[in-house]
């Protein structure tokens, strides 16, 4: 006797649990890039007129003067009290030596805040056609070393003992004076030359000579 053929069932495909997915239409990804590239034509097409730039430019030298001012203010106190000593005022002596040391400390990153955030510095982009970062790499050397060796060697002359020792450091604080004077105009001629292209009148920045 034979036995019945066996038939299969007819394949089901099983179907997937949860909710069918959607897929994103196409044109959310068109109106997406169209959005896109509307918004790099307008920043591109916008320029900042004469007088924005002119105000970038006066906001830019009000925070260049707040990372430098501490350290250009010692510089200018060291050197009066260094005159002081020198015109012949010798109860002068003992604050000029501390006034010396403090400023140079001072003038160094590492020990002035105001100083360290400013080396970080960025220009704003509507002043980018002029070289204010090399102008501000040149302020940050004029202080740290510049400022550092000069106030320090205007110690030196104040404690040198004998006119040899007081010749000898008179001529190396003025060649340290003269490298610093050297960077102070490299470095306003590039903010004067700001200043004339967006035509500011605002006030430079003080590095005393």
């Amino acid at each position: 006797m034979e036995s019945p053929t066996k038939t299969e069932p007819p394949f089901v495909p099983l179907r997937r649990a949860g909710w069918a997915s959607r897929r994103t239409p196409l044109w959310v990804f068109a109106a997406l890039i169209v959005l896109a590239a509307g918004g790099v034509l307008v920043s591109l097409s916008h320029k900042p007129s004469q007088a924005e730039r002119a105000s970038d430019l006066a906001g830019y030298f009000s925070d260049v003067n707040t990372g430098i001012e501490s350290c250009a203010g010692g510089v200018r106190d060291s050197l009066t009290a260094l005159k002081t000593v020198e015109a012949g005022d010798k109860a002068e002596y003992s604050a000029a030596v501390g006034i010396l040391a403090y400023n140079a400390q001072n003038c160094s990153p590492a020990n002035n805040e105001p100083l360290s955030d400013f080396t970080s510095y960025q220009v704003t982009e509507s002043l980018a056609a002029y070289p204010l970062d090399t102008a501000d790499n040149d302020v940050v050397t004029w202080a740290f070393p510049d400022a550092v060796n000069a106030q320090l060697d205007m110690l030196a002359l104040l404690q040198a003992d004998g006119p040899a020792a007081r010749a000898k450091a008179n001529a190396t604080l003025q060649t340290a004076l003269r490298t610093m004077n050297a960077q102070r105009a490299a470095i306003y001629a590039i903010w004067r030359g700001a200043e004339r292209g967006v035509g500011s009148t605002a006030a430079l920045p003080y590095l005393p000579t």
